[in-house]
């Protein structure tokens, strides 16, 4: 096991570690990693991250780590915390720069064969209609005041009504496409200024747009009512609340240091900054924090309409034979209020997941009508070379994890390190090279941003998820094109 600093640690299981209580910690931590995951990456300073939240007001059960985790700002990505809604506090730290970063997945009525000679037209007609990279906007006109508070205040229910997308889409994202409690008003001048424009772009980053084929099946019934089959072509789209975002968390951070010597608040990190969730900071972050989220539903709604047309175009069908329909939409970055039980009893807690997908078992009372038999769909997406999954929520993740399991591979390593590993080798051509990939971007770095060195092997990070019993697999996904900024 890697060194740690100033703390203990135990191996509970081969899937989990734990940080007994220590110090000033309230709760202790548990990191859900086998061995190999531990070693793949500076343990040492995102375990510590684990330890630093467990000192937070409110914290209960356990400060948690996914197998995807790695060092943030403040906590862990893959961090989970959940804190008690009356006692406890809102971090921004705890969400993240890119408030509902996630990701959605259309399947489509294609296969392999109806793409495969022509991906680099696909991506060429998806790069053309999807604005990439930083600063990119331009993708839809500029909305009026009254459509930017009402996008704001609804999210992806706006972007249906002005014809992105349909309406049956809203049933199959989280929370229906809505962050309930969202105020405009709670958004800066600045945020608006920052996020209006870039509706309907997918930003730089490891942000990307991606053709996958369905390469295996693991749960065939749930496959079959999410519209996969083996061969069959999916389209991925992994984006965020863009500069708006950014911005709010920008602000409320500054308002944060404040609020923790206004309400005395001793903290290990001064990246945790927080305020009490009753407190006027802690409702105003949750407010703009909220519209912030809708404005991200709204971006991937529109990206998926843009794309679904750039699509049909390019290969001269209709939109309704490419058959185009959401499977599932979820953020990665977001606090929310939940119930869940801790020690015996039901409690409503505010669970901040950074980094990390919700998981809810099957028969929660909050899914959608048609996942409440099997659970919540869960989607993971890999590297642009190897693949991605989809998965199920499971009852394991509601008792162990307050319904959360992992988000993405986790990172081990920078873009700088992975351009000086590629020895002035272009990144794009590696990927066709060794993983028959075609990929479209901006520039070479941009290419470095996900190129599988960079990451852990997904496959071993859903394989401690699915063992520690906090999802399930469903499908393998591979990649055949992938768009990035």
């Amino acid at each position: 096991m890697p060194a740690m600093p100033n703390f203990q640690m135990k191996r509970v299981s081969p899937f989990c570690v734990e940080i007994p209580r220590q110090g000033g910690m309230r709760v202790p931590g548990s990191v859900y990693a086998s061995e190999a995951l531990l070693e793949t990456q500076k343990a040492d300073e995102a375990v510590g991250q684990v330890a630093n939240v467990a000192h937070m007001p409110g914290i209960v059960g356990a400060s948690l780590a996914m197998p995807d985790f790695h060092w943030g700002y403040g906590f862990p990505i893959g961090g989970v915390a959940a804190f008690d809604a009356d006692e406890g506090v809102i971090s921004p730290g705890g969400v993240g720069y890119d408030i509902n970063c996630g990701v959605r997945l259309h399947a489509t009525s294609l296969v392999e064969s109806d793409v495969k000679s022509r991906l680099g037209n696909l991506a060429h007609a998806l790069f053309a209609a999807v604005p990439t990279g930083v600063g990119s906007e331009g993708a839809i006109p500029e909305p009026s005041r009254k459509d930017l508070e009402d996008l704001l205040a609804r999210g992806a229910r706006w972007a249906v009504e002005k014809g992105y997308g349909r309406p049956e889409d809203l049933d199959s994202i989280e929370d229906g496409g809505t962050y309930k409690g969202a105020d405009p008003g709670a958004v800066s001048s600045r945020a608006i200024h920052r996020g209006v424009p870039q509706i309907g772009t997918l930003g730089s980053g490891n942000h990307f747009l991606e053709l996958d084929v369905v390469d295996e099946i693991f749960l065939p019934e749930a496959a079959e009512k999410m519209g996969l089959k083996k061969g069959g072509i999916a389209v991925s789209i992994h984006t965020g609340s863009r500069g708006l975002g950014y911005q709010v968390c920008e602000d409320s951070l500054h308002a944060m240091q404040k609020a923790v010597r206004t309400y005395g608040i001793e903290l290990p990190d001064r990246q945790l900054a927080c305020a009490p969730l009753s407190s006027p900071e802690g409702k105003a972050y949750l407010a703009a924090m909220a519209a912030a989220a809708n404005f991200a539903w709204v971006n991937r709604q529109v990206i998926a309409a843009l794309a679904g047309r750039a699509l049909a175009q390019s290969l001269g069908i209709s939109e309704d034979r490419l058959g185009m329909r959401l499977v599932w939409d979820v953020c990665h970055n977001i606090a929310k209020f939940e119930e869940h039980e801790v020690e015996g009893r039901v409690r409503r807690l505010c669970v901040h997941r950074k980094g990390a997908t919700r998981a809810f078992g099957p028969h929660h009372p909050l899914l959608p009508a048609a996942w409440r038999e099997l659970g919540q769909p869960v989607l993971i997406p890999g590297d642009m070379g190897r693949c991605s999954y989809v998965l199920l929520g499971t009852e394991g993740a509601m008792r162990h994890t307050f319904g959360s399991t992992c988000h993405g591979a986790g990172r081990v390593c920078s873009r700088t390190a992975i351009l000086k590993a590629l020895h002035g080798e272009n990144p794009i051509e590696v990927m066709d090279r060794r993983y028959g990939v075609f990929v479209l971007a901006k520039g070479r770095d941009s290419a470095a941003e996900e190129m599988p060195d960079a990451y852990k092997d997904v496959s071993q990070v859903v394989g401690v998820c699915e063992a520690a019993g906090l999802s399930r697999k469903v499908a393998k996904l591979r990649p055949l094109a992938c768009v990035k900024g």
